[in-house]
């Protein structure tokens, strides 16, 4: 089976990307040949339907759905704000972006959502996206994560991380389950917090331009910010040696990496443990670190 890689940075990374793809193609024995890239997610800044995180994304839609068109690589909108009203169906901006990527090229885009209000309307009016249950519903029932796989509607769901290592009760989904899955392998997050999907909310308020209370982190290691080495330490911590001896084996495939609110050079440490054999990981390092277009830190 292939593991396929959906990567942060739609539009939050597109210089890199725009160096990177390149790349993958060009030397492609560079990277393990058992993984791929699935897609690349993300919203620009000021997106209204944006949710998760607050994207700063700058580059323009029309550079990004070109670049990917150009290396048959799915994008992903992240339209997964779960407090829409029917008023904010109306934006301007975001309706253009459903528009610009629903036929982008051979290959189909996709919409991460979590508000049904939203999927309802997108499904009507765009039917050719596939869609992507978001983590932000903060999946932790298993029984309800079952159910949310059930549906027509998603292509993929991706459950909270806390669900990641349930070996047990993920032995009992049906293959067509377990290739909807779609695990998040580098979560940060505090693994014993109850304030992630209030966390998300303050987000989506934010997106919204409502006036919101900031959302205090109540982790007890939060004035660390993300670290890769903190993540690696989390219980629900996918590694690469995980991807290769528990989850392909068993019929999963399919694996998010977080880190759009984060800096490339942290996303190219994700891309250089992940996809790189380690033998060219420094050639890989050096071809980004040395490109004269990019600014890594």
């Amino acid at each position: 089976m292939t593991a396929y890689y959906h990567l942060p940075g739609l539009f939050e990374f597109y210089d890199f990307y725009r160096v990177f793809l390149p790349l993958f193609r060009t030397h492609r024995e560079y990277f393990y040949d058992w993984c791929d890239i699935g897609s690349l997610y993300g919203a620009p800044a000021g997106c209204l339907w944006d949710g998760g995180r607050a994207g700063f994304g700058d580059a323009g839609p029309e550079d990004v759905a070109a670049l990917l068109r150009e290396y048959g690589v799915s994008a992903r909108l992240t339209f997964s704000n779960s407090l829409l009203r029917p008023e904010h169906l109306r934006d301007v901006k975001c309706q253009a972006l459903c528009a610009l990527f629903h036929h982008n090229g051979p290959v189909a885009s996709g919409i991460i959502v979590s508000s049904d209000l939203l999927l309802g309307y997108l499904a009507k009016n765009y039917p050719d996206f596939y869609f992507v249950s978001s983590t932000t519903k903060v999946l932790t029932d298993f029984a309800q994560l079952k159910k949310e796989c059930d549906r027509e509607e998603f292509r993929y769901v991706v459950p909270d991380f806390r669900l990641n290592k349930a070996f047990r009760q993920l032995s009992t989904l049906s293959d067509a389950q377990k290739q909807k899955l779609e695990f998040l392998c580098n979560e940060c997050c505090w693994y014993a917090c109850p304030d992630r999907k209030n966390c998300y909310e303050s987000v989506s308020r934010q997106n919204l331009g409502e006036d919101d209370p900031e959302h205090i982190c109540v982790s007890p290691t939060a004035a660390r910010g993300y670290r890769f080495s903190d993540a690696m330490k989390n219980p629900g911590f996918i590694s690469l040696e995980d991807i290769q001896t528990v989850y392909l084996p068993n019929g999963f495939s399919h694996f998010k990496i977080e880190g759009r609110s984060l800096g490339s050079a942290i996303l190219l440490e994700f891309l250089l443990y992940y996809m790189t054999k380690p033998a060219y990981q420094l050639i890989v390092r050096e071809e980004l670190y040395l490109d004269s277009t990019l600014d890594l830190f």
